[in-house]
């Protein structure tokens, strides 16, 4: 096989009933004797958009020194270890979400700015925004994947119609927009979003068969994994067999998380959730990773919370409501406890990165093939400021992204939308969809939302 160029290629799944399951990257994929850049081993560019609301509490977010080796703050402290790959940039503003004369309110309806770089639409008949960023990467990056693109969640949708001021609740709802007239609904349940990967559970009777036994969705393609291993050398035994135990042991962790909680759910309830919201977030990590691993889907989004969210996170140390703790009144205890809530979440960021950091990919890890941007659509929340909005890029971006950097730009110079230009141009889009008034493709432009020019990063 060597020899004579023989390979395996790399859209390769294995099926079964209901089942489909994508491979991870196996040398026999790479054909010998043939350029790097005409094989499989080129790695492929992910992204990940992870929004949080509420904005992060002043004076813990920010490093104090600028540029390379910067101390990092009390709420990205757990980030250090890979620190490398992180960049953190401070000033930049998001006018798209500010409130103005003839829209005074909706601070917390306009949260769909994140990934758009739009104004949404106020009292429509229909909601109206953008493409955005992790759509347009997707269209690119991810026609030859089984999902094009993966919307995660951990709150589910209690709103429909107008939230507030106005506002249609799809901007609170949805961060990732396919059309300025199409918003993409979040999966909260880890059950769900795994089928959704693996196509198990099509139905309710199926779903439902699958509450009252703990075969494993591997069960279905036990035979084809026998017969894709046989002629594998060693190294892709091992490393197909690390995979397969992955899925299975998430698996596992699914139904540990679930089984206490729905006795006998209803039919349009497959499963319940997690109760605990640390392992909430981590099974949703934890997809994402196997998603990218199997090669599955190649841009994703993750939202933490909905915008007026009154979660509480227990294990961060601090017990308040997230968006009552978010209006601290620049108290200095309450600020404290409020960067308590923040660091929690990029703590479970770190976690996501541990894991990607230990899947081979290519001549990397796929933390060095992916760019993860957690970010807000408010900076000092009590005071519903649009300013100075906390963005953390983590990632290497195939080698094209460095970290161990902390940007910083003068107030009130730069806006977000001009960095998402960038990263756009970071994954080879220089053009982007221009929409009329109805939502319809009407040709094409070079800025993104309200860009004006690519940001220098």
């Amino acid at each position: 096989m060597f020899l004579s160029k023989k390979f395996i290629p790399r859209r390769t799944f294995l099926r079964g009933a209901g089942v489909v399951v994508g491979l991870p990257l196996l040398d026999s994929m790479v054909p010998a004797q043939t350029p790097l850049a005409k094989t499989a081993a080129v790695p492929a560019r992910r992204f990940v958009g992870i929004w949080h609301p509420h904005g992060a509490a002043p004076g813990y977010w920010s490093p104090l020194q600028e540029g390379a080796d910067f101390e990092f703050s009390f709420i990205a402290k757990p980030l250090e270890p890979f620190r490398r790959y992180v960049t953190m940039i401070t000033g930049l503003d998001m006018p798209e979400a500010m409130a103005t004369t003839e829209e005074p309110g909706g601070d917390h309806a306009r949260g769909a700015v994140f990934l758009s770089a739009s104004r949404p639409r106020r009292n429509a008949v229909s909601p109206y925004l953008g493409i955005t960023l992790d759509q347009l990467i997707a269209k690119k990056h991810g026609r030859d994947t089984i999902l094009e693109s993966i919307q995660l969640g951990v709150e589910e949708d209690g709103n429909f119609g107008n939230c507030n001021w106005g506002y249609s609740c799809a901007y609170t709802n949805c961060v990732s927009w396919s059309s300025p007239v199409t918003p993409l609904p979040t999966e909260v349940n880890p059950r769900v979003a795994f089928e959704r990967l693996f196509g198990d559970g099509a139905t309710p009777e199926e779903r439902r068969l699958g509450r009252k036994q703990s075969a494993s969705i591997l069960d279905s393609v036990a035979q084809e994994i026998s017969l894709f291993k046989r002629p594998l050398g060693p190294g892709d035994r091992a490393r197909l067999d690390g995979y397969l135990e992955n899925i299975r042991e998430l698996e596992r962790r699914i139904h540990l998380a679930m089984e206490k909680n729905v006795k006998e759910p209803k039919e349009e309830i497959p499963f319940g959730l997690p109760q605990n919201k640390t392992v909430h977030y981590r099974l949703m990590y934890d997809i994402l990773a196997l998603a990218f691993e199997g090669d599955l889907t190649r841009s994703a989004t993750y939202m933490l919370g909905k915008d007026l969210s009154g979660s509480s996170f227990p294990d961060s140390g601090f017990n308040g409501g997230w968006h009552g703790s978010s209006h601290h009144g620049d108290k200095p205890e309450n600020v404290a406890n409020y960067a308590k809530m923040n660091r929690y979440h990029v703590q479970n960021l770190a976690y996501f990165a541990d894991k990607l950091s230990k899947i081979p990919d290519g001549d990397g890890s796929i933390l060095d093939h992916v760019l993860i941007y957690k970010g807000s659509n408010m900076g000092n929340s009590h005071r519903h400021a649009h300013v100075k909005v906390p963005v953390i890029l983590l990632g290497g971006l195939d080698g094209t992204f460095q970290g161990n950097r902390h940007i910083v730009f003068p107030d009130n110079t730069e806006r977000t939308s001009n960095m998402l230009l960038s990263l756009l141009h970071k994954y080879g889009i220089e053009q982007t969809p221009k929409y009329n008034t109805a939502g319809a493709p009407i040709g094409l432009e070079e800025s993104f939302g309200s860009s004006t020019t690519p940001l220098t990063l």
